[in-house]
């Protein structure tokens, strides 16, 4: 595994404590980490996956609108945050690798190092009903 900076090795052992499942990448998109809570709602293991490009992680979990048509990546709150380095937020539905259908909120924001420095982005996940 390559060097991470300390602001990415903070952002994974925050997620390790936190009950509510957590994903982290770095400014291109690619998943770094995912906590346990994570590998519960999605039905995968981290170390069965590890790294993952965007465009690997945001289409196998089959992100979903209420009419069951998948979205875009680029829709994805972690993908807007990427994109515009600012924190974002949305619902939507996902189908697990277990073949379950959740609907999701996402909350993410920015990573930024010093000085200033943007690093990648945090996304914490939970069921909504």
């Amino acid at each position: 595994m390559a060097t991470q900076q300390i602001e990415i090795i903070l952002s994974r052992q925050m997620a390790d404590c936190l009950s509510i499942p957590v994903f982290i990448v770095d400014t291109k998109g690619n998943l770094l980490f995912y906590n346990e809570p994570a590998e519960e709602l999605l039905g995968l293991r981290f170390e069965e996956t590890g790294f993952m490009p965007v465009e690997e992680w945001s289409v196998i979990f089959k992100p979903q609108n209420e009419k069951g048509e998948l979205l875009p990546h680029v829709s994805l709150p972690l993908v807007q945050t990427l994109i515009h380095k600012i924190p974002s937020h949305g619902q939507f539905w996902v189908n697990n690798l277990k073949g379950e259908m959740h609907k999701i909120s996402v909350t993410s924001y920015p990573i930024i190092g010093r000085p200033k420095r943007f690093i990648g982005a945090v996304a914490l996940f939970w069921k909504s009903d």
